[in-house]
């Protein structure tokens, strides 16, 4: 796996956010996108490529990851 330095990241919390604390964030750093949880801000990092974060981002929209 690539290592990716984030101390720099300029993070960006999700527009969904309603304030309650469950929230992510995420980061465009170099050639991959970082998504965090934003009540961890210290804590790991999953890292992707743009395409896998595509294909991430378009299965949550389509309701690839809803609780059963």
């Amino acid at each position: 796996m690539k290592q990716v330095d984030l101390s720099n990241a300029a993070w960006q919390k999700s527009s969904y956010s309603s304030g309650n604390g469950q929230c992510v964030e995420v980061a465009y750093v170099s050639d991959v996108v970082a998504m965090r949880d934003s009540k961890d801000p210290t804590g790991p990092a999953l890292v992707f490529t743009p395409g896998e974060f595509d294909a991430f981002v378009c299965g949550v929209v389509g309701g690839e990851f809803r609780r059963p």
